[in-house]
């Protein structure tokens, strides 16, 4: 059990190594770099196409993928022209830092202003390794239901934001989004909570709002 545990000690170590090193890269560069994590089919990379049509023509984005196997996600966000790298984990349920630090090596993003990293579709094994992100995103649709929050607590309570995303079903669900609320908060009492639909209201106006703020106050830290 020890052996174990030293060995996991090791691995974070080496990984938030890396993550310093993304982490000083970007805030040189007032680069936003978002971590978002979420179950499978949460949504996540439908809400990044609606963000990009949304800011690329004012803003310089760019996209690293992670997947266990094939390239769709990155090539959606490549059809919206925008650079994006996939990283296909070969059946590891998380990215790590080395792994996002090896692909900005290879892949030369060039100046950005937003770098979404989409993670592994998993609410578990992503919560513990640091990517260099300034945050964590969680992503909850409403068809996920609504007991997610206390279920998977560790990730709600590390997210900055949560984004419940696919409202435009709410009508169609059960789901409950003053309990959702109370859960979250009861996590994390700082975070901000988005509601969002890619398909009529609410849309994404918050969540815009929220990236253009975000961007506007790491860039007034890094003139400070």
């Amino acid at each position: 059990m020890e052996k174990n545990l030293d060995v996991r000690a090791r691995v974070l170590a080496e990984n938030d190594r890396r993550a310093s090193e993304i982490r000083a890269r970007f805030a040189a560069q007032g680069t936003l770099v978002l971590n978002l994590i979420s179950s499978p089919g949460s949504g996540k990379t439908t809400l990044l196409e609606a963000t990009v049509a949304k800011l690329r023509e004012r803003y310089r984005l760019g996209a690293i993928e992670g997947d266990i196997a094939t390239e769709r996600d990155a090539q959606r966000l490549r059809d919206l022209d925008i650079p994006a790298h996939q990283i296909l984990t070969g059946g590891a349920c998380h990215l790590d830092a080395r792994q996002v630090h090896d692909a900005l090596e290879r892949i030369q993003f060039g100046p950005l202003d937003f770098l979404f990293v989409e993670n592994v579709g998993n609410l578990i094994c992503p919560t513990s390794y640091d990517l260099g992100e300034d945050a964590k995103v969680v992503v909850l649709s409403v068809v996920e239901g609504d007991d997610k929050p206390f279920k998977y607590p560790a990730i709600f309570a590390a997210a900055r934001i949560a984004v419940i995303s696919k409202a435009d079903l709410l009508p169609h669900t059960e789901f409950r989004m003053e309990e959702v609320r109370a859960q979250v908060r009861s996590l994390r009492p700082d975070g901000r909570i988005l509601v969002t639909s890619t398909r009529g209201e609410p849309g994404i106006r918050d969540w815009l709002a929220y990236l253009e703020e975000a961007l506007a106050e790491k860039r007034r830290e890094k003139r400070a």
